[in-house]
């Protein structure tokens, strides 16, 4: 599955490509309680068709009718009597902000948390032809900001080295929008089908590496790229960056110790290995013994991975392995006891 982003600049792009009228709406504020992040977008089409979120449905469902009614109306040939529908329903100029659920009774109409606000800022009309051109800078993998100039609507895309929280001042909106997240796992057994899945369903493009033709040759996962190649030169080949996890659960040290031995020497954000406590100390040792490998690296090594929820099936570890993903993805600090082995060495106690 897609980045969301992606996909939201995706079908702005084509949309207004086809001659169709557009919006995109992004979260630029929130106070108190809000259902969707700071920088989050969606794209609204003049049918009324509609591409990601800014809310929990309710805030999209408004838009849809504020800015899309007539023309369902026209198209229908349900013109109300009396009424006069003007040639264009969406405005034209420039962006325009809106706010949502001001007071609690808005909050509870929006569908917003109690006592939750947020303000969007609505853009007519993007440029196809800039959206094209961030979308592909976006697919060869650069970190690029969007700069809208809140006067004209005029569009600036400016390369980056880290990404960087959604700025607004009285002249300009500036965004930054990533390539899409990478899971490169090591291993094309069951566990990997059950993780592939649910990596892709979270916005992760997903490839499976496993040169053993018994794996390899049983793999039926659609949407996920499987390769042959010797997991260490895969994971050379995959060149993980900030947005990419490497997770080995082949369970054969030939396989998974030189492949995460290249991956701890990337920039990688998550790199992990399945196994009991015994085979990760193990593992670790092997490391140190064989390999020149800094401690800090081998500090960065997971494992056992997953957050703790009791899982015995390969499916349930597979949700604890996705969840810890996340958590990291996401900045979100791990409590000790949901520690695989933080949790299990206090039951042994």
């Amino acid at each position: 599955m897609e980045n969301i982003d992606v996909m939201v600049l995706r079908a702005v792009a084509n949309w207004r490509a086809n001659g169709q009228r557009a919006l995109l709406a992004t979260v630029i504020r929130t106070w108190g309680s809000s259902p969707r992040p700071i920088g989050s977008i969606m794209a609204l089409c003049e049918t009324g068709a509609v591409v990601g979120s800014v809310s929990g449905g309710c805030i999209e469902d408004d838009l849809i009718d504020r800015y899309t009614k007539a023309y369902a109306l026209v198209t229908r040939g349900e013109p109300p009597q009396n009424m006069v529908i003007a040639p264009q329903v969406l405005p034209m100029g420039p962006p325009q902000s809106v706010k949502y659920g001001i007071t609690a009774d808005e909050a509870h109409r929006f569908g917003l948390p109690c006592g939750g606000t947020l303000e969007l800022l609505l853009e007519f009309d993007p440029d196809a032809n800039s959206l094209k051109e961030l979308i592909g800078l976006l697919e060869q993998g650069h970190l690029i900001q969007r700069q809208v100039n809140l006067e004209n609507g005029l569009v600036t895309l400016t390369p980056c080295d880290s990404p960087a929280e959604l700025a607004i001042d009285a002249h300009s909106l500036v965004n930054t929008f990533g390539p899409e997240y990478r899971m490169l796992l090591i291993g094309a057994g069951q566990m990997a089908e059950y993780l592939a899945t649910m990596a892709k369903f979270n916005g992760f493009a997903v490839t499976v590496c496993d040169p053993r033709d018994e794996y390899s040759s049983a793999w039926s996962v659609p949407g996920i790229s499987l390769s042959k190649e010797m997991p260490d030169d895969m994971v050379k080949t995959f060149k993980a960056d900030r947005r990419s996890c490497v997770i080995a659960l082949s369970h054969d040290p030939k396989l998974d110790d030189l492949a995460l031995l290249e991956a701890l020497n990337t920039e990688a954000f998550y790199v992990g290995a399945i196994g009991s406590r015994r085979n990760n100390t193990a593992r670790k040792e092997r490391l140190r013994e064989h390999f020149d490998v800094t401690e800090d690296n081998i500090n960065r090594l997971k494992g056992p991975i997953g957050l703790y929820i009791g899982s015995k099936t390969p499916a349930e570890i597979a949700v604890s392995i996705m969840a810890e993903v996340l958590a990291v993805k996401n900045d979100v600090p791990i409590a000790k006891e949901h520690e695989v082995m933080h949790a299990k060495n206090s039951k042994a106690m």
